[in-house]
């Protein structure tokens, strides 16, 4: 997924109210960007980082930067924009290259499912498969050299999430939950059970009951994020 127009580089000075962040050019000028990550962004809304953001010359959108990466020593990244996962990894889907997920002939995003009114990010249907449910959570948080964790807060949605998979593994369907780790000095994932013990608890259930969890490498550069390699899926008690 390329972004739609070059990113460029800026200091952060602090985020706010969730979806604000003042920001400091590379010509000096301080403005507000808009921040896509509802998340509690733990370890990476550190201000004095160097991120990068993304212009626009939309009339209809109110502030004309977005955040989009946040840049770590030596050249590493992570990307805060919690929209970019379902984007790349639909990206990757219709090329058929996502391991595991291959040869469906129906990609469909964002179809009602299970008895609580969600919405499963991609339903994937063949004539001669079982049904895919595919969820997509994005990993950003790290306390660890190399180790990748989620949730970095308590998820009510996530816990439902996998409530709702599990129901669809027991009813015979195929059920996945995807993890996308947008962030390139981490090659290991786990369960944060200390942040969120529910949501531990829940993916336990939720593999006991035949759902099938996947976690995926990105690339990312300013230019562009793309999906990566295949990581060894979360393991609970690593974190």
């Amino acid at each position: 997924m390329r972004f739609q127009t070059p990113l460029v580089p800026a200091i952060l000075l602090r985020r706010y109210k969730r979806f604000l962040a003042d920001i400091r050019l590379a010509d000096g000028r301080e403005v507000v960007a808009h921040c896509a990550n509802p998340g509690s962004m733990m370890g990476l809304a550190e201000p004095g980082s160097r991120i990068w953001v993304e212009a626009n010359d939309d009339p209809r959108k109110k502030l004309k930067y977005g955040w989009r990466l946040v840049e770590h020593p030596g050249g590493h990244f992570t990307g805060v924009d919690t929209s970019v996962p379902n984007r790349a990894l639909r990206e990757a889907l219709l090329a058929g290259q996502v391991p595991g997920l291959q040869g469906y002939a129906q990609i469909r995003p964002e179809q009602k499912y299970g008895t609580e009114s969600s919405r499963i990010d991609f339903l994937l249907t063949d004539p001669d498969r079982r049904d895919c449910y595919v969820e997509v959570k994005s990993i950003t948080l790290s306390r660890q050299p190399g180790l990748a964790e989620f949730p970095d807060s308590t998820t009510l949605r996530g816990q439902k999430h996998l409530r709702e998979l599990a129901e669809v593994a027991r009813a015979g369907h195929r059920a996945v939950m995807l993890y996308l780790v947008q962030r390139t000095d981490a090659r290991r994932t786990a369960i944060a059970a200390d942040i969120d013990p529910v949501y531990a608890a829940a993916y336990r259930q939720a593999r006991a009951a035949g759902v099938e969890a996947l976690a995926f490498a990105c690339h990312i550069t300013p230019q562009e994020i793309t999906l990566g390699a295949a990581l060894p899926a979360p393991d609970v008690d690593a974190a």
